[in-house]
This record gives structure tokens, sequence and C-alpha cells, in this order.
């Protein structure tokens, strides 16, 4: 939100080399007058995060090493080189700096927890595309936003969706435990590159495959969550802490055209859709602007060629891990930790080729029962169920 006309907002963007960072730096590109980079973060694509301090000229950068920085420096000119920071705690010192008012969290998985808990507790205003940290940390992270009064804005393209098909007021606080007016949340999902195949068939996809999706362009990670239907589990997680909202209240709807991207269903028979082409620039460019509205590049529907629009229910038998997710989020405590973590290594012994894509959810589910559950009291807590779980992982794929 604007808050001084004739000054840009100042952001910080973490994960500006990923997917979710291009599209926030294309709706940079497109609004000049309204915001600019001042900080970011690109852990280990220097080639790429050298061209966005050719073109925005931020003035702090944190990468992933010192060999990295080195390598950024050499790219640059003396007039370009930003103030280059390197690692973990200074993602986090560059997350809570008083100098940017609006953070885009988009770093990928648990590795971008500590650095959004940080703006959060900073008071800022948090764009959050990283959902991993309120499944991992839900009740921590979502305390920490109450005390700050930091504003928590969902660039998940679904719970975007939600949150736009809410009136003002339920925008405003988000809390939907006592929204009488509201029957339930339709989450939709495109069933990914697999819908309609059996576990039988599934268990000979390569990841090539998998990472074909056939609506969205995302990074391999997400990609690969959305073809076993991990990243919907994680999605009705994450929709359940920013909305305050019991599992049974979110229904997963299966929506292959993915041009509905999630709807509220009110007591009167009302269902409110929020709709558009599947482009990650249309939520960024609604949270960048919440109440107001800004360009995204996003072009307009052409409606007579759209063609029909389908639904299904989800098949819990060939994606257990929507199921999984549920059971986690259920249980609470460290759960949903280990369901992200042992995910996590999963997907990527996946992509290398050293498992099947159906023992994805397999090791998922053995780590689950073998779990110890308990409560998630802080961050050290969360943390320490993260290690054990891959430490865990990584033991039962030798």
């Amino acid at each position: 939100m604007r808050t001084d006309t004739n000054k840009p907002v100042s952001l910080c963007v973490l994960g500006a080399t990923g997917s979710i960072g291009q599209s926030t730096l294309d709706i940079i590109r497109r609004n000049p007058h309204q915001y600019r980079l001042a900080s970011a973060s690109g852990f280990s694509n220097m080639k790429l995060m050298a061209d966005i301090c050719l073109e925005f000229r931020p003035k702090t950068i944190v990468v992933g090493s010192n060999s990295n920085a080195a390598q950024l420096k050499a790219s640059l000119p003396s007039d370009v080189l930003p103030n280059i920071m390197v690692g973990n705690d200074a993602l986090d010192e560059l997350a809570a700096d008083p100098r940017t008012s609006t953070l885009v969290a988009a770093i990928v998985g648990a590795a971008g927890l500590s650095s959004t808990l940080s703006a959060v507790r900073a008071g800022k205003r948090v764009l959050l595309a990283n959902k991993e940290a309120l499944v991992m940390s839900g009740a921590l992270l979502m305390e920490a936003a109450k005390e700050s009064g930091a504003t928590l804005l969902p660039i998940d393209s679904e719970h975007n969706a939600i949150f736009q098909c809410l009136s003002d007021h339920r925008q405003r606080h988000c809390d939907l435990s006592e929204a009488s007016e509201i029957k339930k949340v339709l989450l939709t999902a495109s069933g990914g590159p697999f819908r309609g195949k059996s576990r039988e068939e599934l268990l000979q996809v390569t990841p090539s495959q998998a990472l074909d999706h056939p609506n969205w362009s995302m990074g391999p990670k997400i990609s690969i969550d959305s073809a076993t239907m991990m990243n919907k589990g994680l999605e009705l997680i994450e929709a359940c802490w920013l909305f305050n909202l019991q599992a049974h209240q979110v229904e997963v709807v299966i929506h292959p055209q993915s041009f509905i991207h999630s709807m509220v269903e009110y007591i009167d028979g009302s269902v409110i859709a929020q709709m558009g082409l599947p482009d990650m620039r249309t939520p960024i460019a609604h949270a960048l602007a919440w109440p107001e509205r800004i360009l995204s590049g996003v072009k307009s529907p052409i409606w007579s060629q759209l063609g029909p629009l389908t639904f299904e229910a989800p098949d819990l038998e060939a994606f257990p891990c929507l199921k999984l997710a549920i059971e986690a989020l259920s249980a609470g405590g460290i759960a949903p930790t280990v369901l992200n973590a042992v995910n996590e290594v999963a997907v990527e012994a996946f992509i290398a080729e050293q498992i099947s894509f159906m023992s994805i959810p397999d090791l998922v589910s053995e780590a689950l029962a073998a779990t110890e559950n308990r409560s998630a009291v802080s961050v050290e807590a969360i943390m320490e169920a993260d290690s054990w779980a891959r430490a865990w992982a990584r033991q039962h794929l030798k």
C-alpha cells in the first residue's frame, strides 16, 4: 500500500533469481514510479543476480557463499556494486532491515523460514510465497504477525484468490473462524501432469515427465510437488493457518484448466470465484498494491476461446500426498515439519533419479509413522525436528 505517492515503495525480494522473484521484478519493471528494488537475495545463480544488479541497482544483496560473492563482485562495475552479504544470518538481517517496508518471501522450502519470520517480527508487509514457513511454524508465524502488527498477504495463486473472494472487512482481519456467512473454501488444483493416471502407471514416470507441468511455469521443487499433489497438501495447511480454518472447512477440487484459482462458498448459495489466466504476476501485483490495483502485464482472457471449465474430486489413492498432509495437519505439533522435510529430501532424490515417483509419498508416510510427535513450541524445536527428519530420510534412502 502506498503511503507517499511521491516516493516509490522500497522492496526486498528474497529469492530474486527464482520464478516468483523474476515475476516480481517484472512487475517492478512495469511500475518503476511506484516500486523500487532496494535489496534482494539469490544464493547460487550469480549470472542472473549480476543482471538484476545492473538493471535495478539494489543497495544490498545476500548470496550463499564467499565464492558467490567474489564471482558477483568480479562481474559488476564499481559504480553498480551493491553491499554484498553472505549466508543465512545475513538473510535474516536483510529481512528485518527497516529501510524496506515490504518483503517478498519467495525462497523455496524450509530455507525460507527464518528470514520470513524475521520480516514478520519486524512488522513488515510480507508477501508470502514460501508456503513451507506456514507449514512448519504456522502458530509461531501468525502469533508473531499479531504481536508485531505485520501484514501477511498470500501470493500463492490459490490463497491470493481466496483472499480476493472475501469482503473488505474479512480481508482486513483474515480470520474466518467465526465467519458465519462462509460455508467453506474451495481450493482448486490443476491435477498436475499425471491427472487421471493410476498408482500403477505412476510407478514408471520420470523426472522430466514430472517437471512438465501443463499450465504453470514453476521451479523444479514446486513442479514435482504439483505432480505428486504434495503442493496442494502444503497449500491446504497454509490456507488453514492464513485464514484460521479447520481442514474440514477446505475442499480440494481438481480444475484442470487452472482458470479459476479458488472459490469461497457462502451460506446463501453464492460461490465467489477469482479467475484469470495462469500467470503468477496477477497475485503478486494484487498483493503489492492491495487494496489498490496496478498493471501486471498479464494478458486478458479471450473468453470465446476458453472452452469448458471442468471439476473433479482428487484421487487420494494415486496421489496420497494430499491425504498425508491432511493427516499431518490434524496431528499438529512437529508432524507438518516432518512431512515437509522428508518430502524435500525425497523430491531431491527423485530428481536425481535415486528413487521412483511413488517412493516420495511412501517415504513421507513411513517418516510420519516413525515420528514421536511433540509440540512445535519454538523455532529451535521446529528446526531440530526438521534436521531429525532430513537425517532419517537420508538414512532410509541409503
